[in-house]
């Protein structure tokens, strides 16, 4: 199998793809169109525009790209600044933002506008300290009495809707995810989405489905459920039995991209993605990337950690993992992926349900 620069997707895989994709129903959060409930979370330093768009290609309804910090974008740092880089292909893509204070994250919001998102969101559930030690992420939810001048600030700023991403609450202690969800709604906000779990637990234990399900019944804004929604099967459960309107994806899509596709599978169907569509996903993911890398070296260290993580599930993916490792070279790298993919005798992807993965944190 050789790589083609911009080269499409093979036929098989293609067909595949079609035919799953085709099983999606639309769905409408607020005045946002989603292609498919299943929507892909942001995850910082992942959620870039080419791996936006290859999630896009493989069924996810709709994106979020990784935090962006408002302070970098009003400083006009050029690394902040290309972040907010919208690929034209992109069809339903929200930029999310980071920050403590509502004038500056309207002057950023503004800016994020130009770039041509269809949403603006905020960021209100990310548990790392370097974020939440300035006042940002989940730390928002400490103090609800500041957040409808917050939101408002912001909202008034841009003309495209305003979302939120928030966790159920600080600690076990002070859950409020509903008195969040309702300001949001004074103020306009189209949809939240939530994480299960409080900003304590950072990505530990598990996500709280049981209150998530009990928001998306009664709240009075569209609620997306996110957490441990990293196995097809867990997918296609709560895609089944959810009172939430959507799901959002964050760790699953890593280790298996055709996760938006799959749960669409009819019971019994002999459709399944082998290793060699995994390597053309790979190559797929290198092409769009080539046009945003700052350099061979950072486009090696993005395409490698995606190399190893499609590779997880399949025999012999230690020794691969530590051969890739060594190989500092990107050309010698996809030599070597394409050997690993092309000739696995055991065709099947088997992960573990219950494995545990990422849980130091992405955003």
């Amino acid at each position: 199998m050789t790589t083609k620069h911009n080269a499409p997707f093979s036929v098989e895989l293609q067909s595949k793809i079609d035919t799953l994709k085709a099983r999606r129903k639309p769905v409408q959060l607020g005045s946002i169109h989603f292609e498919s409930p299943l929507l892909l979370a942001p995850m910082s330093s992942i959620g870039t525009a080419p791996f936006r768009l290859l999630m896009e290609d493989l069924g996810a309804g709709g994106t979020v790209s990784e935090l962006i910090s408002c302070h970098g974008i009003n400083y006009k740092n050029i690394r902040t600044t290309d972040m907010l880089k919208v690929d034209p292909r992109e069809k339903n893509i929200g930029l999310q933002l980071f920050g403590e204070n509502p004038e500056a994250m309207a002057m950023a919001a503004k800016v994020a506008e130009e770039f041509g998102p269809k949403f603006i969101d905020i960021n209100m559930g990310c548990p790392v300290k370097k974020v939440v030690g300035t006042g940002a992420g989940s730390s928002l939810l400490k103090d609800t009495s500041t957040l409808g001048h917050f939101f408002e600030t912001i909202k008034k700023s841009i003309q495209v809707p305003l979302t939120i991403k928030i966790r159920i609450g600080w600690d076990q202690d002070s859950i409020n995810a509903m008195e969040v969800i309702h300001i949001a709604r004074e103020e306009g906000v189209e949809f939240v989405a939530i994480h299960g779990r409080t900003r304590s637990q950072q990505y530990t234990g598990l996500a709280n489905w049981e209150l998530l399900e009990h928001l998306g019944e009664k709240a009075p804004l569209d609620i997306i459920g996110n957490g441990d929604l990293h196995t097809v099967n867990f997918v296609r459960e709560k895609m089944n039995t959810t009172k939430c309107s959507a799901l959002m994806l964050g760790r699953g899509p890593l280790r298996n991209p055709f996760i938006f596709l799959e749960p669409f599978l009819k019971e019994g169907e002999e459709l399944f993605f082998t290793p060699e569509d995994h390597l053309e996903v790979i190559q797929k993911l290198l092409d769009y990337s080539r046009n945003y890398a700052h350099s061979d070296h950072t486009l090696l260290i993005s395409i490698r950690k995606h190399i190893i993580w499609m590779a997880a599930g399949y025999n012999n993916v230690s020794y691969f993992r530590d051969l890739i490792f060594k190989t500092p070279d990107l050309s010698e790298t996809m030599k070597i992926s394409e050997e690993f993919f092309t000739t696995l005798k055991d065709k099947r992807k088997r992960l573990q349900d219950h494995e545990s993965f990422m849980t130091s944190g992405h955003g």
